[in-house]
């Protein structure tokens, strides 16, 4: 039984909610440049969890062509 499939947890959604307002909160993007800075693994280590781990694309063998640049 349980939720329908494709139903978002609402647990879920307000906790990313709060995440979202407490960045907002010491500064958004310039707390998270400094971090950057500051914890290059912790902030790496975030960059990998949002960063799909699959990417399907329009060439050949699926494959996408990303640059990333970090700036400080």
């Amino acid at each position: 039984m349980g939720r329908k499939k494709g139903v978002p947890n609402k647990i879920t959604g307000e906790v990313k909610g709060m995440i979202v307002a407490a960045l907002r909160g010491v500064g958004g993007e310039k707390y998270l440049q400094q971090q950057a800075r500051d914890n290059p693994s912790a902030f790496m280590s975030l960059v990998g969890r949002i960063v799909p781990t699959e990417v399907h694309g329009p060439g050949e063998d699926g494959e996408h062509k990303a640059t990333f640049t970090l700036r400080w």
